[in-house]
C-alpha cells in the first residue's frame, strides 16, 4: 500500500492519493507518506515533477492563479501563498510553543477545504497567529498616529495578550515593516511576479532563474527608481543562487554520509542488497524482482523535512534509490551518484572511520532475498526527519556535530524552560565545533535565548558556558560570534536578560582582544549604567566595570574610567553604590596606581571636590555628596598604603626567610571586599607581614627620608584633611561622623607608630591646649570648630589601651576647662559626647570626664559637666544612671552657685523622660519638687524658665502619673504666679514658655478631673497675661480653651445616657436598635447634635 501511494505521489496523480488517504483514514489505516505529503503546505507551493501523459488531474489540483502558463511544463508559485508559514518562528519565540500551535491550526484545517483555498485566489487563506498579531500592532500604530486614541485603547484591551509598544512581543526575528499609510501607497510599486521553482537537488544553470521581482521587505520603502529596482533584483538573484547552492551542498553531504553508512554496512554483512545510489547490483540479486523497477530515477521521492538553517521550512528532497543502474545523461545524475560505480572499488571511495562490525551469520539456506523481505515487516520508519536522523549513526566527530546542529534547533523549543540549562553543554560543545558559521550563530543565539528570564542560578550556568566556549575558541571568535549575542540584547525588555549581557561582559573580558575591551565592551557597559533604569543590571554592570579595569591597559581610557566612577559613586541605588566600592573603585585604583596617578590626580581630585563642596556649601551643604567623595577616600586607603609600602626604601629587603611573623587580627579595618584587603593588594599575608615589620621599623629608628610616597602622605595629605575638617559645620552630626570614621581607618591602617608620630602632632599643634591660651576670643577659634570631635573620636579612639584611654580623658577635659572659662560655645564639645556616647564602650570614659567637671573648682566648668548630663543620659544604662549620673546631679543641684544648679535641670527632666525605675523617678521628682516649693527660688526667673522649658520637652513622653500629678498641676501655678509678675519683660518670657509647653501638652490624653482643675485653669491664666502682652497668642488660647471646654461638656452630656462601647452594645442588645435610640436622644437638642458632628479646630 505504501509503495502505490508512492508511485501516486510520483505520477502527480495527487485527487487520487487525496481520495485513497481520505479512505484510510476513515478505516484507521493511515499511511505516514500521504499523512506527511498533506499536512506539508510546502508541497503545494513548489512542485517541479513533469506529469506523465493523461496527468491532466495532477495538474489541476493546483490550478487557478497559481497555476501553469500555456504551453510551460511546470508549476509556478501561487500568488496567494506568500504568507509567513514559510518561517520557523520556533527558533525565535521564548516558550517553544508557538511552532506547535501553528501546526496544529494547520491540521485542524480539512485536506480537501485546504486543498481549495490553497489553489484559489478568490479564497483568501486563513489568518494565521503570527500574521495577526503582526498586523494587529501595524494597525494599533495607525490608530495612535491618527488621534484614534480611544479606538486604541479599546483595540489594546481586546487584544490583552499582545503588548502594543514593543516589536519583538508579535515574535518575529525581523525589523518592523513600514506603517500601514506606507505599506498602501507603495503595494502598487512592487508587482509580485510569478517564478520558476527548480529542485534543490539538480544543478541549475544561471539562465534558468527568471529575474523575479524581491518581496516588499527586502527593497528600501524610499527608492522606486528603475536603477535602485534593478539593483536590488540583481542581489535577490544572486541570494537565490546562493541559497539554491547552499542547499545543493547539504544534499550532497547527506547523501555521501549514506553512501557510507550503506558501504559499511555492505562490507559487514557480506552480502549485496538492492541497489542504491547508483552502486550496481549484486549477481545474485539481479533475478529478484524489484516493486520499483519502473523508477529510473527521473521522478523524485518527496519528504516533508524541517531546514534547520534560519530560513524557515523548506523542502528537503532526495533521490529515490533506482532499480536498475543505466547511463544517465541528465544533470541529476552527477550530483546523485557515487563516481566509482564498480563494487570492487567501494572501499577504496569511501573509506571506513571505524573497525567493521561482525555479526553472527545464521548456519540457514535462506536466500538474501528472503532475509530482506523477511526483515521488511520491522517496523521502522526513515520517511521523516527525525526518521532520517535516527536511521543514520554518525561516525565521526564531525557528523556528530553536524546531527548536533541540525537537531538542537528542534529539540530547544520542546524542552521544559525550567530544564533547558541541561542543554547548554550540548548547545555550547555543538558551537564550539561544528564547521558552518551561520549555524555556530544560531546555536549561540539559541543559548542566549534559551530561557525567557533566566534566574540566578541559570544566568551563572550560561555565563560558565559562555566562559569555557572563550577558552576554546579563541579571542577572534569570541569577539565574531559572541560579542554580537551580548549588543542583541542589550535594551531587552527583561531585565533579566539585560543582566545577562552585563555579567557576559564582566566573565569574557580575559578572553578578549585588548583593543574590544577598551572600546566595545567599555562603551557597552558605559551605555547600560547610564540608561538602565534597573537597579540590579547596573550593579553588574557596575561589578563588569571593575573587571574590566583589571585588564584595560590603554592609558587614553584613565579620563573615561574616572568619569565613569563619579557616576557610579553618585547612582540613585544604594546597591550600585555598594558595588561601586567593593569592586569597581579598588580595581580602578589598581590602574591608577600602576599609571602613578593615585596621589596625583584620584586622591588630589576628590579632595579638591570636596573642598568646592564647603565652600558652595555655607548656606547650605549637600551633605549627599560630601558622603560621596569621602567614602569614595575611605576606600583608597588600602591602595594608598599599600603604594607606601611598594615604594618604601626597605622594599627591595623584604625577602620571605625564616619564620614570618604574625599579624595581628585587628591590625587593620575590616575591609568592605577582598580587593580592598591590604594583603590581597599587596600579594600574599605573609610578604605584607615582612613589609609591616620593616614598615615599624624604618618609622621608630630610622624615619622617612627619601621615603616620597610617605612623605606626601604627611606633608600633604594630612594637613590638607585637617584644614578640611576645620571648615565643616560642627553642628552636623553626619559630617562629623563621616569624618571621624575616615581617620579612624586612615590610623588604623597606617598604623601605631604612624598615628602617634605623624597625625597627632599635627592636630596638636593646631589645637594648643594649654592654660595660658584661655581668653574671651577663643570662642572664635579652632576649639569651636569640628577639629575637636573628629579628633577626639577619630584618631584618638583608634587603639583603647590605658595609655590612649587617658589620653583621650584629658583631652576632653582640657576642652570642656577651656570651652567653659572663655565662655565659648559648647557645639564641639557636645558633638563630641554625642559621637563617643553612641558606643557603650565610651560611657565610663565619659562619666570619668564629667565627674572631673563636678569637682572642678570653677562654677562654669561645673555648669557645662551639669549640661554634659542631659546628652549622655540617654544612651546609658539604667544602672549606670542610678549608680554614677543621679548621684553627680543631686551633688551639682546643691551647688553654692545658683547657675549650676538650674543647669541640672534639663538632665533630670531627661531622666524623667527615659527612664523606668520607680525609685529613680521618686528621687528626681522630689529633687524637682524642692525647686518649685523652696521659697528660696520664689523669684528665681532663670529657674523658672529653665523648667517650664523643660516641662513642655518631656512632658509628652514623661510617664503619665508624672505628668497628670506634677507637670499639669505644677504648670497652673507657674501660671498664677506669673498673673501678679509686675515686671512686663519676665511676664512675657514666662507666658512664652508657658504657652509652648501648653501647646505640647494639649495633644496627650488628660482625664476630666485634671482638665477642669488644672489645665484649663492653667490656660485661662495663661490668656489674661496674653490679652495684655501678645494678642496674636490670645486668639489661639481662646481656641484652646473653648475646643477643652467642648470636650468636658460632651463628656458631661454623654455619661447620663448610657454610652458604652461597641462590645458592650453588641453583648446587651442589637447594634443597630441601640445606634437609633441614642440618635433619637441626641436630636431632642439641637445645640447637642451640633457638638457631636463639629469638627475638631
Amino acid at each position: 500500500m505504501d509503495a502505490m501511494a508512492a508511485q501516486l505521489l510520483r505520477d502527480q496523480f495527487l485527487l487520487t492519493a487525496l481520495e485513497l488517504h481520505t479512505e484510510l483514514l476513515e478505516s484507521g489505516r493511515e499511511l505516514p507518506r500521504l499523512r506527511d505529503f498533506f499536512s506539508n503546505p510546502g508541497n503545494f507551493e513548489r512542485q517541479s515533477g513533469t506529469p506523465p501523459a493523461g496527468g491532466g488531474l495532477g495538474g489541476s489540483v493546483l490550478g487557478g492563479a497559481g497555476g501553469r502558463e500555456p504551453g510551460s511544463g511546470q508549476l509556478n508559485r501561487a500568488g496567494s501563498i506568500s504568507t509567513l508559514d514559510s518561517l520557523d518562528f520556533a527558533r525565535y519565540s521564548d516558550d517553544g510553543n508557538r511552532e506547535t500551535d501553528e501546526r496544529v491550526a494547520e491540521n485542524e484545517v480539512p485536506l480537501q477545504e485546504r486543498k481549495n483555498y490553497k489553489s484559489s485566489p478568490e479564497i483568501q487563506e486563513p489568518i494565521r497567529p503570527l500574521e495577526k498579531r503582526a498586523l494587529n500592532f501595524l494597525v494599533n500604530e495607525f490608530l495612535l498616529k491618527n488621534s484614534y486614541k480611544l479606538t486604541s485603547i479599546t483595540f489594546s484591551d481586546e487584544n490583552h495578550d499582545q503588548d502594543f509598544e514593543l516589536w519583538d512581543d508579535v515574535g518575529l526575528n525581523i525589523p518592523k515593516p513600514p506603517d500601514l499609510l506606507q505599506l498602501y501607497r507603495d503595494f502598487g510599486n512592487h508587482h509580485v511576479t510569478a517564478r520558476d521553482v527548480v529542485d534543490v537537488s539538480v544543478g541549475v544553470d544561471d539562465d534558468e532563474l527568471e529575474a523575479t521581482t524581491p518581496i516588499l521587505g527586502t527593497v528600501p520603502v524610499f527608492e522606486t527608481t528603475p536603477q535602485s529596482i534593478e539593483q536590488c533584483l540583481i542581489v535577490q538573484k544572486l541570494e537565490d543562487q546562493i541559497s539554491v547552492l547552499n542547499n545543493e551542498k547539504w544534499s550532497l553531504m547527506e547523501q555521501i554520509q549514506r553512501l557510507e553508512s550503506e558501504i559499511d554496512f555492505l562490507k559487514n554483512e557480506n552480502f549485496a542488497v538492492s541497489t542504491v545510489y547508483g552502486v550496481a547490483p549484486h549477481p545474485s540479486l539481479k533475478q529478484v524482482p524489484h516493486t520499483d523497477s519502473e523508477d529510473n530515477g527521473r521522478y523524485l521521492d518527496i519528504k516533508s523535512s524541517e531546514n534547520d538553517s534560519k530560513h524557515g521550512n523548506t523542502e528537503e528532497k532526495s533521490l529515490s534509490s533506482s532499480a536498475e543502474h543505466d547511463t544517465r545523461t541528465s544533470k541529476d545524475d552527477t550530483l546523485n551518484s557515487v563516481p566509482c560505480k564498480d563494487p570492487e572499488k567501494v572501499s577504496s571511495c569511501a573509506p571506513s572511520k571505524k573497525t567493521a562490525v561482525h555479526f553472527d551469520k545464521p548456519n540457514r539456506k535462506l536466500s538474501p532475498a528472503f532475509h530482506q523481505a523477511l526483515l521488511s515487516f520491522c517496523r521502522m520508519s526513515a520517511d521523516s526527519r527525525l526518521g532520517s536522523e535516527v536511521s543514520r549513526i554518525a561516525d565521526s566527530e564531525k557528523s556528530v556535530m553536524l546531527m548536533l546542529g541540525r537537531c538542537l534547533p528542534h529539540i530547544v523549543p520542546n524542552v521544559l524552560l525550567a530544564k533547558r540549562e541541561e542543554l547548554i553543554p550540548l548547545i555550547l560543545c555543538t558551537a564550539c565545533l561544528h564547521p558552518e558559521p551561520k549555524e555556530r550563530d544560531q546555536l549561540l543565539h539559541i543559548l542566549f535565548n534559551l530561557i525567557k528570564r533566566p534566574d540566578d542560578e541559570q544566568r551563572q550556568m550560561i555565563l560558565t558556558g559562555c566562559v569555557a566556549f572563550a577558552r576554546h575558541v579563541g579571542p577572534t571568535r569570541v569577539e565574531a560570534e559572541l560579542l554580537p549575542q551580548c549588543w542583541e540584547q542589550i535594551n531587552h525588555k527583561y531585565p533579566e536578560r539585560r543582566l545577562l549581557v552585563a555579567e557576559s561582559c564582566g566573565a569574557l573580558a580575559p578572553y578578549l582582544p585588548k583593543e574590544i575591551r577598551s572600546s566595545l565592551v567599555l562603551s557597552m557597559l558605559q551605555q547600560m549604567l547610564m540608561e538602565d533604569k534597573a537597579d540590579l543590571v547596573r550593579e553588574a554592570v557596575i561589578k563588569s566595570l571593575g573587571i574590566i579595569m583589571g585588564y584595560i591597559d590603554d592609558p587614553d581610557k584613565y579620563q573615561q574610567g574616572f568619569e565613569l566612577l563619579l557616576s557610579a559613586l553618585g547612582d540613585p541605588s544604594e546597591r550600585v553604590v555598594s558595588a561601586t566600592h567593593q569592586v569597581f573603585l579598588p580595581a580602578y585604583a589598581a590602574w591608577t596606581t600602576e599609571l602613578g596617578n593615585l596621589q596625583f590626580h584620584l586622591i588630589p581630585t576628590l579632595l579638591s571636590k570636596i573642598e568646592k563642596l564647603l565652600r558652595e556649601g555655607e548656606h547650605g551643604l549637600d551633605e549627599h555628596k560630601l558622603h560621596t567623595y569621602l567614602s569614595a577616600l575611605q576606600s583608597l586607603i588600602p591602595s594608598l598604603f599599600a603604594l607606601v609600602l611598594q615604594n618604601a626604601p626597605f622594599t627591595s629587603k623584604a625577602k620571605l626567610q625564616g619564620e614570618v611573623p604574625q599579624i595581628e587580627v585587628t591590625r587593620f579595618p575590616r575591609p568592605a571586599s577582598p580587593l580592598q584587603d591590604v594583603a590581597i593588594i599587596i600579594g600574599s599575608r605573609e610578604q605584607l607581614a615582612v613589609l609591616l615589620q620593616l614598615y615599624n621599623h624604618q618609622l621608630e629608628h630610622e624615619g622617612t627620608t627619601g621615603w616620597e610616597t610617605l612623605l606626601w602622605v604627611v606633608n600633604q595629605l594630612l594637613p590638607q584633611l585637617i584644614e578640611i575638617v576645620g571648615k565643616i559645620n560642627v553642628a552636623s552630626t553626619a559630617c562629623v561622623h563621616e569624618f571621624s570614621r575616615f581617620f579612624w581607618r586612615l590610623c588604623r591602617t597606617f598604623g601605631k607608630i604612624f598615628t602617634n608620630t605623624k597625625v597627632k602632632p599635627q592636630f596638636q599643634e593646631i589645637l594648643r591646649l594649654s592654660e595660658e591660651n584661655i581668653d574671651s576670643t577663643a570662642g572664635n577659634g579652632v576649639l569651636t570648630k569640628a577639629t575637636v570631635p573628629i579628633y577626639a573620636t577619630g584618631v584618638l579612639t583608634c587603639y583603647i589601651q590605658e595609655e590612649d584611654r587617658k589620653l583621650l580623658v584629658g583631652f576632653l577635659e582640657d576642652v570642656m576647662t577651656m570651652l567653659s572659662l572663655s565662655h565659648a560655645p559648647l557645639d564641639s564639645l557636645k558633638a563630641s559626647f554625642v559621637e563617643l556616647g553612641a558606643n557603650p564602650a565610651y560611657h565610663e570614659l565619659l562619666l570619668t570626664v564629667l565627674w572631673y567637671g563636678v569637682v572642678h573648682t570653677s562654677a562654669l566648668v561645673r555648669c557645662t559637666a551639669a549640661r554634659m548630663f542631659e546628652l549622655l543620659v540617654k544612651g546609658v544604662h539604667e544602672t549606670l544612671v542610678a549608680q554614677r549620673v543621679v548621684p553627680a546631679l543631686i551633688t551639682l543641684s546643691s551647688d553654692p552657685e545658683i547657675s549650676v544648679r538650674i543647669a541640672t535641670i534639663p538632665a533630670f527632666g531627661t531622666i524623667m523622660e527615659t527612664v523606668t525605675q520607680r525609685e529613680l523617678l521618686e528621687r528626681v521628682k522630689m529633687q524637682l519638687a524642692s525647686f518649685l516649693e523652696d521659697p528660696q527660688y520664689q523669684d528665681q526667673h532663670s529657674l523658672h524658665t529653665e523648667i517650664i522649658k523643660t516641662f513642655g520637652r518631656v512632658g509628652p513622653n514623661a510617664e503619665p502619673r508624672f505628668r497628670d500629678e506634677f507637670v499639669i498641676p505644677h504648670l497652673h501655678k507657674l501660671a498664677l504666679v506669673n498673673n501678679q509678675q509686675s515686671v512686663d519683660s519676665k511676664r512675657l518670657d514666662i507666658a512664652t514658655h508657658l504657652f509652648e509647653a501648653y501647646s505640647a501638652l494639649s495633644c496627650c490624653f488628660i482625664s476630666e478631673d485634671l482638665m477642669v482643675n488644672h489645665f484649663l485653669p492653667g490656660l485661662k491664666c495663661l490668656r489674661i497675661d496674653m490679652e495684655h502682652l501678645s494678642p496674636e497668642h490670645e486668639v489661639i488660647l481662646s481656641s484652646m480653651i473653648k475646643e477643652c471646654e467642648q470636650k468636658v461638656e460632651n463628656k458631661t452630656v454623654q455619661e447620663p445616657q448610657g454610652s458604652m462601647s461597641i462590645a458592650a452594645s453588641l453583648v446587651s442588645e442589637d447594634t443597630k436598635t441601640k445606634f437609633l435610640n441614642k440618635m433619637g436622644q441626641l436630636t431632642t437638642s439641637g445645640a447637642m447634635l451640633a457638638n457631636v458632628f463639629q469638627r475638631k479646630k
